[in-house]
């Protein structure tokens, strides 16, 4: 690592560091936080403002735990500081079990315009219009996507798409039922791209992105930029997309959930490997791998980990959630001077137990 990269690591350091502080005061000030985080104070020997100086002291509060956003009432997450603030809430996928629940007033607002100034204006020009061929209904991407699409100057148009009925059929192994489910989708993404023609840009996932290919060539219909993010997004995905289903279309692999926000992917260059590293939003999110047998150890560089994420908002705080994905350490870059994640996957041990459907 140069000397300029090892400064700018510093730096992003000590602003990761001194954003802790400011979100776990704001988090434990009975004036401010949440009702959940003022009632976890309680049960802790330590105030967390006193005894919480950066990042690495987020140790002092464990793990969070899967099942404290599962169930109600979610309004024990809204920050006292934020009241009166027009609230939304959306849900995970379910893959998992019961959904879980994020509050949210303006983080995907922010998320989404800060992955905006990463798109390149050719493949995703100024005023050109969206399609959203992914999951909606409850969840953060169906607003995501169409603020990300209206701050570029567009139009989003979406599909009615319900990927917890796609779990079902496939856990009872209706794979025919869900095959025309998936038609039924992609007939509607079709509709909408033949009946206009300012639809440039497209987000969906993996395996619709490869349904929509089947029936039309993408090229030919004027798309010029692709943002495509889910499990199945792996090296062969990638290659497969750049060399054989969207050629000459920019392609923008991302990941993303809904208690993080989205991670940038490293950008591609002809003759790169065809292998995904992404960055998350630092300060407001970071992702370090930890051994799956000792989660407070980070694994070294190019080591396998499984994922820790970390969120720091005003709008939600949650440290060191273990999540259901492992990858391989990346180094900082320039672009992004704090650690990736290369080759993200599902986590091995729970592989057999989750089913990821259209994503």
């Amino acid at each position: 690592m140069d000397e300029s990269l090892k400064q700018k690591v510093q730096e992003s350091r000590d602003r990761l560091d001194a954003h802790v502080r400011e979100i776990v005061s704001w988090h434990f000030d009975p004036e401010t936080g949440c009702s959940f985080w003022l009632e976890f104070a309680k049960t802790l020997d330590f105030d967390p403002r006193d005894k919480i100086g950066g990042y690495d002291d987020l140790r002092l509060l464990g793990h969070f735990q899967d099942e404290w956003l599962r169930g109600g009432p979610v309004r024990r997450w809204v920050p006292r500081g934020l009241e009166g603030k027009p609230v939304s809430v959306f849900e995970t996928g379910g893959s998992t079990g019961v959904p879980k629940y994020r509050v949210n007033i303006e983080d995907f607002r922010i998320d989404y315009a800060m992955f905006s100034d990463h798109l390149s204006g050719d493949g995703f020009p100024k005023g050109a219009d969206w399609l959203m061929l992914g999951p909606t209904g409850p969840r953060r991407l169906r607003l995501a996507v169409e603020y990300l699409a209206q701050i570029r100057g567009g139009i989003c148009f979406l599909v009615d798409l319900d990927p917890r009925w796609v779990n079902k059929l496939i856990r009872r192994g209706a794979m025919q039922e869900m095959e025309l489910y998936k038609g039924h989708v992609i007939d509607q993404a079709l509709t909408i791209l033949r009946a206009n023609d300012n639809v440039q840009c497209i987000f969906t996932t993996p395996k619709l992105l490869e349904a929509l290919c089947e029936k039309v060539s993408l090229k030919k219909m004027g798309i010029r930029g692709i943002f495509c993010g889910g499990t199945e997004m792996d090296a062969q995905f990638h290659r497969f997309a750049r060399e054989e289903l969207v050629p000459g279309i920019d392609f923008v692999p991302t990941y993303g959930n809904t208690l993080m926000g989205l991670a940038h992917s490293k950008p591609y260059n002809p003759g790169d490997s065809y292998d995904i590293t992404y960055y998350p939003p630092n300060p407001r999110a970071v992702i370090d791998l930890v051994y799956p047998n000792d989660p407070d150890r980070v694994v070294g560089y190019r080591e396998t980990g499984r994922a820790m994420l970390t969120t720091l908002t005003k709008e939600f705080f949650v440290p060191r959630f273990l999540e259901r994905d492992e990858a391989e350490r990346a180094e900082p870059i320039d672009p992004y001077p704090w650690d990736g994640v290369e080759n993200l996957r599902l986590y091995a041990e729970l592989n057999e137990s989750v089913v990821v459907g259209v994503y």
